[in-house]
């Protein structure tokens, strides 16, 4: 079977690929980009948490997309117009311009699926995804890693090679760094 990329609206498979592992964790669960003050992101423990990516599964649009391979949820891209995520604020990540654009900013792929181009698709659906919903353009904000390792753990913003390779072109720096990696806007126009 191959790799189908889906909204993430279904709870039980954002919860398969991104949810916590221990009951009392409050682990990201793809919460700390959305627009919650740090305050309420770091006090929402389970089950609160796990409640508040439900109700956010339930939306239109949900929160993301979820890669399957047959019926098994095996990656995750979070993908929102941002306006409605902390990047609309965010110092250190500047708007290019007042364009209403959706922001794509982490992906997850569960262990035994990895190394096998699945970020590639996720990239591509999440793309799918803001413009069936009229998104006039999309961004992201991988690490500029130039080629080197990029530490696992932070990863998850991914590089600018995955997004040129899907069409992305570089719109400015930022002034953010991850494990001692740049992050640059890249950008796609969807118009």
């Amino acid at each position: 079977m191959g790799i189908e990329v889906r909204p993430a609206d279904v709870f039980d498979d954002v919860a398969a690929v991104i949810g916590p592992k221990k009951p009392t964790s409050n682990v990201c669960f793809c919460l700390s980009y959305r627009l919650l003050s740090s305050k309420e992101n770091v006090s929402l423990k389970e089950p609160a948490r796990s409640a508040r990516v439900r109700e956010l599964c339930a939306q239109d649009p949900p929160p993301g997309v979820l890669a399957y391979d047959g019926d098994e949820p095996v990656g995750w891209a979070a993908v929102h117009p941002r306006a409605d995520t902390s990047f609309a604020k965010n110092r250190r990540i500047p708007h290019v311009d007042e364009l209403d654009v959706w922001s794509v900013w982490c992906f997850r792929v569960r262990p035994g699926h990895r190394k096998q181009g699945l970020v590639h698709h996720l990239l591509t659906g999440a793309v799918e995804f803001a413009r069936e919903r009229g998104a006039p353009a999309i961004e992201g904000y991988p690490v500029d890693n130039r080629g080197e390792k990029v530490d696992l753990t932070m990863a998850y913003v991914g590089t600018r090679a995955v997004f040129e390779a899907a069409g992305f072109e570089k719109a400015s720096d930022t002034q953010s760094v991850l494990s001692g990696h740049p992050r640059v806007i890249m950008r796609l126009d969807l118009s």
